[in-house]
């Protein structure tokens, strides 16, 4: 592995508009990039910009492509939205942790998501549904603001057409035209059916959504060492030196981002943090 802080070149292979102010970016692979397991991030450099931490979203199982989705929320980010296919940017990783693909094996895996924390959920589907038969029920609870906000919703209908998952959407406001459910993604887990016993839960959200999650799986019978979440904090330099990303007792770009819940139940219930 070369220097964690000295940035790898890598190309644009293609750029697509998701919702809202959310693109994908797919990149060209590398021998180092190409190793990433769900949950993992790289970080992205925008020449003359900037530097932020991106999660993959992809197939771990493409070495070819490295897919980040990313909302344009600051001038970085939104720098790298504007990238098209043959535009070289700077890249640092994979880093962090992943989520428990090992201790998921045989049990209900629930998978809960908010907004954006689709998207670093998602390499985590990829692998459960290419390995479906290593794994329980397999259920998929996401909430959106808003229809029009719903990430990835093609992929979503074709998911949801096989019939050996469980995939339920929400939505916090609709108009007439929905006809789906209404309300925060915490009200889908009474009705989802799963074995607490033998269930594990990976979340990935806002903050306030994840510690309203954690409760509501708590309820439903899980335990914390079976609730694992994705943090998304300030991480600048991604190896623990700069501390942007301290919380608590952990730096959440070496430490995290996916923790279990029993890490974090404390923290997260501090608004000082």
């Amino acid at each position: 592995m070369g220097d964690p802080m000295l940035p790898r070149l890598t190309r644009v292979l293609a750029q697509r508009h998701e919702v809202g102010q959310t693109w994908t970016l797919e990149l060209e692979s590398d021998a180092q990039a190409r190793t990433f397991v769900p949950g993992q991030f790289n970080m992205l450099y925008a020449f003359g910009v900037g530097e932020v931490a991106i999660s993959m979203s992809g197939d771990p199982a493409d070495a070819d492509r490295l897919v980040h989705t990313i909302r344009a929320v600051g001038a970085t980010s939104t720098a790298l939205t504007r990238l098209q296919a043959g535009d070289h940017i700077g890249m640092r990783g994979p880093f962090g942790t992943g989520w428990p693909m090992q201790p998921a094996l045989d049990r209900d895996v629930i998978v809960v998501a908010g907004g954006l924390g689709l998207a670093p959920l998602r390499p985590a589907l990829y692998r459960i549904l290419a390995e479906r038969e290593r794994y329980g029920k397999v259920i998929l609870l996401y909430g959106a603001r808003n229809p029009d906000d719903i990430l990835f919703r093609q992929e979503l209908e074709t998911w949801r057409s096989r019939l050996d998952l469980t995939i339920e959407v929400t939505v916090d406001h609709a108009t007439s035209a929905w006809h789906g459910h209404v309300g925060v993604v915490t009200s889908l887990i009474r009705r989802a059916d799963f074995d607490p016993s033998r269930a594990i839960a990976f979340v990935c959200g806002p903050e306030t959504m994840m510690r309203f999650t954690a409760k509501a799986l708590k309820e439903a019978g899980l335990d914390d060492t079976t609730i694992y979440f994705a943090m998304e904090r300030n991480m600048k330099c991604a190896v623990g030196f700069c501390g942007h990303c301290q919380f608590g007792p952990h730096f959440i770009c070496k430490d995290g981002p996916v923790l279990r819940y029993d890490r974090l139940r404390d923290l997260l219930w501090l608004k000082e943090i």
